[in-house]
This record gives structure tokens, sequence and C-alpha cells, in this order.
């Protein structure tokens, strides 16, 4: 079963009240909430996890390599801290070691075989071109340009993970679908690059990598990633009903620094050049801004900074 990555964000300014009227009130208001993720004693994806990238569309050779950039950041450690690698490094914490992830194989579908307008169908059909040929331990992500849509993106949903069963005899597969944004809804799954679409309109923070849309779908990569490896058949840690769990990261939507509450991302750092805000250095002189995760030790949202 797919597990949406939806717009929990749309929701998260949706539930602020008007008589919160202070910071502090909302801080405490997020901090009240109890946050178990149980494991329900299903496989994780530990060890060497092979990650295989489909290109669905148009996206030029800098966006490719912002993220893939960022896959090979998760465990790349001879970086300035704080790092992607010491974000991921969160799930190791969950039962089975670490998940090293290895980027295998890319496959470009510039010339949009399927249309521009996916069903998920569609996105299994691709994943399954590179799941029938990879090791049992594999991801596939689709990744959708900006002129794509796809069904309930934009209205329930800026991502999704989900298994697959590639054919008889063969391993089963994981897939991550993330799509881009850009023109479609940045306010809902590219925030805080972008004003939300309800809630309050602060200015948005500028990009990391100058791309809204990519820098968006990173975001949403890391989110799903991580929820892949903690939760990858439906089994792992999760909370609340399997169809629709809040898991590694969707449990702390909304929060990438310290302070954070509805609205207001938290107290990130800022690149004194370009103004770019981050709170992770990557491969490449990288840097990216991601995504609070539950800790199984603290049963807490954790952040880099």
């Amino acid at each position: 079963m797919a597990h949406i990555y939806n717009c929990a964000i749309l929701l998260l300014f949706c539930f602020i009240s008007p008589s919160l009227s202070t910071p502090r009130k909302l801080t405490a208001l997020v901090q009240e909430q109890p946050l178990v993720l149980k494991y329900h004693n299903g496989v994780l994806l530990k060890g060497n996890v092979t990650v295989n990238l489909v290109w669905y569309g148009k996206f030029t050779p800098i966006q490719r390599s912002i993220i893939v950039d960022f896959i090979r950041s998760l465990n790349t450690n001879r970086v300035p801290q704080p790092s992607a690698s010491s974000w991921w490094k969160t799930t190791e914490k969950y039962r089975g070691g670490s998940s090293n992830l290895v980027v295998r194989t890319q496959l470009l579908r510039e010339n949009y075989p399927l249309g521009k307008s996916l069903k998920t169908s569609h996105l299994k059909a691709l994943a399954k071109k590179l799941t029938v040929i990879t090791p049992a331990s594999s991801i596939t992500v689709v990744l959708t340009a900006k002129d794509v849509a796809v069904d309930g993106f934009c209205m329930s949903r800026c991502g999704t993970h989900g298994s697959t069963l590639p054919g008889r005899g063969s391993a089963r597969g994981t897939y991550v679908w993330v799509g881009n944004s850009e023109t479609q809804c940045p306010g809902q799954c590219a925030w805080p690059f972008h004003q939300p679409i309800y809630g309050p309109q602060t200015p948005p923070l500028v990009a990391p990598n100058g791309d809204v849309g990519i820098d968006g779908m990173v975001i949403n990569l890391a989110t799903l990633l991580a929820n892949t490896v903690t939760n990858p058949f439906n089994n792992g840690y999760f909370q609340g009903p399997a169809t629709a769990p809040l898991e590694a990261v969707t449990a702390c939507t909304g929060i990438f620094g310290s302070g954070s509450y509805p609205g207001y991302p938290g107290s990130v750092l800022v690149d004194k050049v370009s103004g770019a805000s981050y709170n992770a250095h990557g491969a490449n002189g990288r840097k990216y801004l991601l995504p609070a995760m539950w800790d199984p030790q603290t049963s807490a949202c954790k952040t880099l900074v």
C-alpha cells in the first residue's frame, strides 16, 4: 500500500487558532502533543540500499545534480557540520542499524512516454522498469517534472512511497514518487521557499540551491526516503492507521529548526553571501534544508539546528 506524503503542511496552517496570538503559545501547543511511533515487527531497509532514479519529463543537468548530490550526501561524512549525513544517522536508531543509500541507475524519460497526466498505476509501472533489475533492498525514485500532473498532486499529496511486486520469482521492491511543484503548487509542496496557501503570509526563505521547485523536491524526497527505510512494507515504524500513517518525518511536518511552530519553520542557518536558508551541508559544497525526523531514543522530533 502506498503511503502518501500529503498536504500536511496545508493542515499545519489550518490548525492555527486566532486565539494563539504569541509564538510562545504556539510552541507550547506543539510540544504538548505526545509522539510515539510504534514498531509493527516488519522488515526495514538496512545495510546497503540501492537507489535508482527515473526522471520523467524535462529536468536540466543542474537540477538532476542537486538531487543526486543530496542522495549521495546522506552517506558523505567529510563535509562541515551540521550535515545531511548527520541528519540521516537518525535512521540508525531505528531497529537494524544503518541504511547506506547507493545511487545506481538513472533512467531519463524526457519525451513523456505515458503523457503528462499520470495515475498511481503509471508511477508503479515506471518504478518497475528498474525494480526488476535491482536487489531486494532497493528504492526506485520516480521524479516528475514541473509540467507533469499526477493524481492527487497538489490536492492531497506532494509525493508518496509504496511497494511493488515486480513479477513471478522477483523480489519485492519499494518506490518513491516526488513531483516538482514549481508551477503547480509551490505554496503547498515547496514551503518554506514559497508563501503558503493558507496561514501567515510571512516572507519565504531563499532556496539554498536557487531553485524553489527542486529545493522543495529535496525536502519531500528526504521525507519519503526516511519514511521508506523505516516503514517500507507498511509494517515498520508508524503511528495511527496503516492506511494513513504518521511516519519518521511526516510525524514532524513543518519543523526545520529550533523554536518552530505552525507557519514558522524554526531558526535555521543563513548563507552570508546568497542569503539562502539551510540547515545541512552536503556533497560537492551543496547546502540543503532538511525536515526534522522522529528520534526513537527521545521520542521527539530532532532538528539539525
